[in-house]
């Protein structure tokens, strides 16, 4: 009896078991490419033969890009060697920047920023330079309020907005998208904030396709943080590769890791390209900073020396990172790379990775000018809070070699300032909302009014509700590429804070709010702690934030995620001068829908209700603080095999009773 009731439990355990199906290897990028990738765009002109590069292993059937106006046109392959294609770009392509459409034995793959058309190459690269923009798929959160910065709320105040990594690297590749003052952008690296984060590396994934989706090309290289790349690699682009965009040699170096420079072999396969490509200005892309000082101090120039006759006097200048440490157990690799700076004539180094802005002048003997440009963390609230905040700059280069700031002297009166770079997204943030009935923005831009084109995600028959868009807007077009429907248009946003609403219809329903819990359970009196709660809307929150209602004030609290994208918040409370009080949490969507929670707190008791109302548009509720990224909640439900276990397991357990 004992064993067939054991049998009998064994068959009841697995028919619970569900069946998996087994689900298509994900195909990954840079699984069929290692060139072209979503970092490293092919450069061409219309009618121009390209090389790319196919991984081992993957046979590619056919080739295509398309762009959401323009394409979709067909590539032909016209010479292959060993893994190598040479592919052929129609006469009569539109320049933009494409989306690469892959077909191979391993399957297709769908390639944002794949394939960057030129109408013709530029005698000045104008570049957006972002860095470590630490996007992470938990949370990451700094304090803004205006020009001001802060680690912790505590010092920004109760009026800061909570921006977090993904945000902010979201809106500066929305702004510099957006603006005709530059060709590309160029991130050095630190992409996400931890190597393993893979959804974190899909968020940034998103933001690049609709930086792609609005015509604008990226360059992205490997940071420490990006390492080891094992999803740098899939999703981005190699660790080091180089490409040319006309007169202009990109060469990208990996600082490898925590190593913090290149290696030797990586500048010997440098000299190589650079000796392969003599009549190019070249420009160099590394995560770590080269330099730590200079004689005038952090930024400023290092005149009239030369690394072949002076490197005793150049080498306590140089970055512990490349010269390794007050042992120099890698000075062979620095004193090579200035060598090849000077030898070579490089004009630009690009760097990241100290969360703070450097800009230095190198001049060596024979006057040749060589810029080491460092750039502020544009997504990490990691860095020192004097003098900095969230940036990114323009760099512009010439094909003579000539390199500019751009307006960085006008804003501060020097480049070789604390500060060099431009309050982007410090003072222009962006917050996406995208929901199965559409997409709504919320723009807070205290910077300057920007017109330019502006990419979003939504369902096929979305339209803009001009009843809730306070922006100037034309739709340019529409396409589904891949899985993503996108919608192409040209938006004026003003300064101040302003929306965008595209969806298939008007907005009824209201936001669901909750309130979880208090940390502590029972707050001190006068003394800190959190309100965390939970906020959801089926289109997006505009307004978000908690009150604390107490001794007949009310006081206005910010929100802030608890993750890149969901629906669960918390509040920072400095603490509440009163034995009763009460906590609203207050949530608008952009059709001025509204709820409410509310936690009375008090000595002995606590009680907790939710209330709703919805308003009409114009009685919308708007507040300073920032919305957060929000996103469909999805919850699962567990049946109840322990129960169905215990159940068959009683016979059993009565016997032996007996």
């Amino acid at each position: 009896m004992k064993r067939a009731l054991s049998l009998l439990l064994v068959f009841i355990v697995f028919s619970l078991v569900p069946t998996v199906p087994v689900k298509a290897e994900t195909i990954y990028p840079l699984d069929v490419l290692e060139y072209p990738s979503p970092g490293a765009p092919v450069v061409a002109l219309p009618g121009e033969t390209v090389t790319m590069k196919v991984q081992n292993g993957v046979d590619i059937t056919a080739l295509s890009i398309v762009s959401v106006l323009n394409g979709p046109y067909e590539l032909q392959i016209v010479g292959k060697n060993g893994n190598e294609l040479q592919v052929k770009i129609p006469e009569n392509v539109v320049p933009d920047d494409y989306f690469l459409i892959v077909k191979s034995n391993k399957g297709e793959v769908v390639i944002p920023n794949g394939v960057w058309i030129l109408k013709e190459y530029p005698k000045v690269l104008r570049i957006a330079h972002v860095s470590d923009t630490h996007v992470t798929s938990a949370a990451k959160v700094g304090y803004v309020v205006g020009e001001k910065f802060c680690r912790s709320i505590s010092k920004c105040g109760e009026d800061s907005i909570p921006l977090h990594s993904y945000v902010a690297t979201g809106s500066v590749y929305t702004y510099w998208a957006m603006s005709d003052a530059v060709d590309v952008i160029i991130n050095t690296g630190d992409v996400v904030d931890t190597a393993g984060d893979l959804k974190g590396y899909m968020l940034f994934s998103q933001i690049a396709e609709l930086t792609s989706a609005a015509g604008r090309a990226m360059i992205t290289i490997k940071g420490n943080h990006d390492d080891p790349p094992k999803y740098f690699s899939k999703f981005i682009a190699p660790p080091y590769y180089y490409l040319t965009i006309g007169k202009f040699l990109i060469i990208v170096l990996d600082s490898d890791g925590d190593t913090a420079h290149p290696t030797m072999d990586q500048l010997e396969w440098m000299e190589k390209v650079l000796e392969q490509n003599p009549d190019k200005i070249p420009i160099v892309l590394v995560h770590h900073p080269y330099w730590y000082k200079t004689p005038e101090g952090r930024s400023g120039k290092i005149e009239g020396l030369s690394v072949f006759d002076d490197w005793e006097t150049i080498a306590p200048l140089v970055s512990w990172y490349w010269i390794g440490g007050p042992e120099r157990k890698s000075e062979d690799i620095a004193k090579r790379f200035l060598e090849d700076v000077e030898k070579y004539n490089i004009k630009l180094v690009l760097s990241g990775h100290v969360h703070a802005d450097y800009v230095q002048l190198y001049v060596d003997k024979n006057g040749n000018e060589h810029w080491f440009v460092t750039l502020t963390a544009t997504g990490a609230p990691d860095k020192r809070e004097k003098d900095n905040w969230y940036g990114s700059r323009m760099v512009y280069i010439y094909d003579d070699g000539k390199v500019e700031l751009p307006m960085i002297k006008e804003k501060f009166g020097t480049i070789f300032g604390p500060l060099s770079s431009l309050p982007v997204p410090q003072e222009f943030m962006v917050f996406r909302h995208h929901g199965d009935e559409g997409t709504a923005l919320k723009f807070i831009n205290e910077y300057q009014e920007i017109t330019g084109k502006i990419a979003v995600i939504v369902p096929e028959g979305a339209k803009v509700d001009d009843t809730v868009t306070n922006v100037k807007y034309k739709v340019l077009g529409e396409r589904t590429i891949g899985d993503r429907h996108y919608m192409l248009l040209e938006v004026t946003i003003p300064k101040g804070s302003s929306e965008l609403v595209i969806t298939k219809a008007k907005d009824t329903k209201k936001p669901q709010v909750s309130i979880a819990y208090t940390s502590p359970s029972k707050p001190i009196k006068g003394k800190p702690f959190k309100v965390y709660f939970k906020a959801s809307d089926n289109l997006g929150i505009k307004d978000l934030y908690v009150e604390i209602e107490a001794n007949g004030e009310v006081r206005k609290y910010p929100a802030e995620p608890t993750k890149a994208v969901g629906d669960y918040f918390l509040a920072q409370i400095p603490g509440v001068e009163a034995d009763t009080y009460t906590i609203r949490v207050i949530a608008v969507d952009f059709y001025g829908n509204k709820a409410v929670a509310e936690k009375v707190m008090g000595k002995t008791t606590t009680t907790t209700t939710t209330k709703t109302t919805t308003t009409t548009t114009s009685e919308t509720t708007s507040s300073e603080s920032s919305p957060t990224q929000t996103s469909t909640a999805t919850t699962s439900e567990t049946c109840g095999p322990a129960v169905i276990i215990g159940l068959a397991l009683l016979p059993l357990l009565l016997r032996k009773r007996k």
